[in-house]
């Protein structure tokens, strides 16, 4: 080989490294570039793995995300102290989706048995991500720290009882409130020191004229005496103490009553909302008459005011002020308070927006009786003729509205008051989370051939989480006749119901006389629609509503002509958003709502229809385009007091026949023990059902609209919080709850003990007992 040719072939090997290097290194950047997704997408991914009990792509897809972003979520949880509030949870996606993944790979190997590679995994979580949350999305985040410690502590039968945590903390006595000027009336002659002007108007003032007798007839902490507690010698002495340090919002529900009281007197603005934390903490601490007063007050200087809710809607104030008036009042009827004509109406409301809010104020008037009047329940009565001026439905299930624009719910020709429940019982361990969850029809583990909870279920009476000799099977069915139940709500998704299904329905309403109200999700968690979860229901999407419309109308088809069908249900608080757009498009939801509608009514003509709303949000365009839906259903959590100016709305707005699709409480409270918690979620539902009764028709100072309620639920769910063994007792999210958080795993009417006799043990709370009085 010469020269020139050998330089030709090295020259040429030279050129050909280079390019292979060259080609190899743009390959493995382009490798790079399209196998490094955002941590989010992993965290997607991996859910949709768990889902399968597909454990092999669990691994690969988890590894990925933990080899990929670890450094970065190390660093994250080095920078934090404690976990980050809500508002800047998400502002830490490494940290998250990291510690998120770990969980997903930990909980996926314990339940598949492999306890000795889960722990490491989960032990990881607890000792190098302690401050990692991740985002449930049905709105909240949770610690996955906590949930990692749960399962270790099931591993190693160390379960924690919430309710003996409960007790514990009960040790620690409630400081009392001792008001040092309580004021010179218990009923303010408000006329006495000011003007009213434009009652019942948009212009509605009231004017004080002598601000010292006003400050003296309503005692401290009330407006306009606010500032008068710094003189309480108790005051000085917590500011002395440091118990009013803080933010305000630190002193909503602290066993410190006194502590509560004081921090919210001289909180700052705006004053609706800090005269109502006061109103609340003189309620808590039983200065029920101070209370009444405080929150009238309300009603007569900032009957217009406004908070936010968890959710970030707008929380009128005033409505709430008369509703907690009212409830005080039938909660105490030795008092002899009498509240008539109060009526706060914000035209405008439904939406986020309070800038384009119009508020109409009569204060109505607050009165003490002299004789004391027993108060009866249910309310009276108004005896009064009226004439029926339409019908709505068929012969036998009818909606009837008379003269007097009251509605009345008809079957078979008798007044019909939904006294409903949610019933959905669950196994512990069981979650749709991690794709688990069967059909709790299909549930037989004891192998007889009937369904557990309908038939099986027993009361375990005496709280010692076993089924004794004398403790016989008795079924959930009969349990709830017992209560007073006379309907259920049920979904046709996400199980397809069997014909054994069916006959069990048939059985719930032939030999119990419980009837059912069947709704369809309505591209709600993308459900029927054709959509991930991740892209969400689009109900602009024509792919999306032919899809829904299939799946509504497949559900009326395939059950229209069972007896024990009430009344169809569209959607479920789909105005909230998750995993669907109406909250972003209300307009083309509600829209959508009365296509369905209009379609349902040319192959059903018996049965009414009703859409599920979130609260009364967007109630104007619900108005406005869902005609031909009969009937506006709210899921509510208001409060103990009930549902404030929910009837009033409707009222004014759509004019419709209203029920409560959901409505309910905790039997769980920090620092409560079990007999004390369930106490107060019996007055909770007490005070719910009584606000129902008293809008129904033809009841005294009620708005004649409402046709019943549903309690949410009959027992509790136990993956509401995640880790579906364990009952949770972490607050999800705050709320007008007893102890103001919502325990979403503690909102049956009955229990499942501590788990271990799961699906068949049931522990009756005082609110079944409660409900079961008034029902009955």
């Amino acid at each position: 080989m010469n020269t020139s040719h050998r330089l030709w072939v090295i020259v040429n090997r030279v050129i050909f490294a280079i390019i292979f290097l060259l080609s190899a290194i743009s390959y493995q950047l382009s490798a790079a570039s399209a196998e490094v997704l955002p941590s989010k997408e992993y965290v997607r991914s991996a859910w949709d793995a768990s889902s399968k009990k597909d454990l092999e792509a669990i691994n690969k897809i988890t590894q990925e995300c933990i080899d990929n972003y670890k450094e970065e979520a190390r660093k994250q949880e080095a920078s934090l102290t404690a976990l980050a509030s809500k508002e800047k949870a998400g502002e830490y996606p490494a940290l998250n989706d990291v510690a998120t993944c770990y969980f997903i790979r930990g909980e996926a190997l314990f339940n598949a048995g492999r306890i000795d590679e889960a722990k490491p995994v989960l032990e990881e979580i607890v000792s190098n991500y302690r401050f990692a949350q991740a985002w449930d999305p049905r709105g909240w985040f949770w610690s996955v720290a906590e949930k990692a410690q749960a399962i270790l502590d099931k591993i190693k039968g160390e379960v924690a009882n919430p309710v003996k945590s409960a007790q514990e903390a009960k040790q620690k006595p409630a400081t009392k409130l001792t008001l040092y000027d309580s004021g010179t009336q218990t009923v303010v002659a408000y006329e006495k020191f000011g003007k009213f002007s434009g009652v019942g108007t948009k212009d509605y003032k009231y004017e004080i004229t002598d601000q010292d007798g006003l400050s003296q007839a309503v005692g401290e902490g009330i407006f306009p005496n606010t500032t008068s507690v710094r003189w309480d010698p108790n005051f000085r002495k917590a500011m002395k103490e440091g118990r009013l340090q803080g933010s305000h919002w630190e002193y909503v529900n602290t066993p410190d009553l006194e502590a509560d009281f004081y921090r919210w007197a001289i909180a700052p603005g705006p004053e609706g909302v800090k005269l109502f934390y006061t109103a609340y903490a003189l309620e808590r601490a039983g200065f029920i008459e101070q209370a009444i007063k405080a929150y009238y007050s309300i009603v007569v200087h900032f009957p217009g005011s406004y908070g936010w809710t968890y959710w970030q809607t707008p929380w009128y104030i005033g409505p709430v002020a008369i509703a907690k008036i009212k409830y005080l009042i039938f909660r105490y009827p030795n008092l002899g308070y009498n509240l008539q004509n109060a009526k706060i109406r914000t035209i405008n409301g439904f939406d986020k927006d309070i800038k384009n809010d119009i508020v109409i104020v009569d204060p109505g008037k607050l009165s003490r009786s002299n004789i004391l009047e027993k108060v009866t329940f249910p309310p009276e009565r108004k005896k009064i003729k009226v004439k029926v001026i339409k019908k709505i439905g068929g012969e036998r299930i009818k909606l009837v509205q008379f003269d007097n624009r009251n509605w009345q719910l008809y079957v078979n020709g008798a007044p019909f008051i939904m006294k409903g429940i949610t019933y959905s019982p669950t196994k512990v361990g069981q979650s749709p989370d991690n794709g688990s969850l069967i059909n709790w029809m299909d549930y037989d583990y004891n192998h007889n051939g009937l369904s557990d909870g309908p038939y099986d279920a027993f009361v375990d009476k005496n709280f010692n989480n076993k089924q004794d000799p004398d403790e016989f099977p008795i079924g959930d069915f009969q349990l709830m006749k017992n209560m007073g139940v006379n309907t259920i709500r049920l979904y046709h998704q996400p199980f397809i119901l069997s014909k054994e299904n069916k006959r069990l329905l048939r059985t719930l309403y032939e030999k119990f006389g419980i009837m059912v109200v069947m709704g369809d999700y309505l591209g709600k968690y993308a459900i029927g629609s054709g959509a991930s979860w991740y892209e969400g229901t689009d109900y602009e999407n024509p792919e999306h509503q032919k899809k829904m419309l299939e799946s509504a109308l497949s559900m009326v088809k395939e059950y229209k002509d069972e007896p024990y069908i009430l009344m169809w249900l569209l959607g479920n608080e789909n105005v909230y958003g998750v995993a669907c757009n109406a909250d972003k498009k209300p307009e083309a939801f509600y829209r959508f709502c009365d296509k369905v509608a209009q379609e349902i009514k040319k192959i059903d003509k018996e049965h009414l229809i009703a859409v599920v709303n979130g609260d009364s949000l967007f109630l104007d365009k619900f108005a406005k385009f869902a005609t031909n839906v009969d009937a506006f259903a709210a899921n509510a959590y208001r409060g103990n007091f009930g549902f404030a100016d929910l009837w009033q709305s409707v009222f004014y707005e759509a004019d419709k026949p209203v029920f409560v699709s959901e409505f309910g409480g905790p039997a769980f409270a920090q620092g409560k023990t079990r007999e004390e918690a369930e106490s107060l979620q019996a007055e909770y539902l007490e005070g719910c059902w009584h606000d129902i009764i008293s809008n129904s028709a033809f009841h005294k100072d009620g708005y004649g609209n409402a046709i019943g309620g549903i309690v949410f639920e009959y027992i509790d769910e136990w993956w509401k919080a995640y880790e579906p063994a364990v009952h949770d007792s972490k607050g999800l999210f705050k709320g007008p709850f007893p102890d103001g958080y919502m325990y979403e795993e503690w909102l049956g009417v009955t229990s499942q003990g501590n788990g271990t006799a799961s699906p068949f043990l049931r522990q009756l709370r005082k609110s079944y007992s409660s409900l079961q009085r008034y029902w009955k």
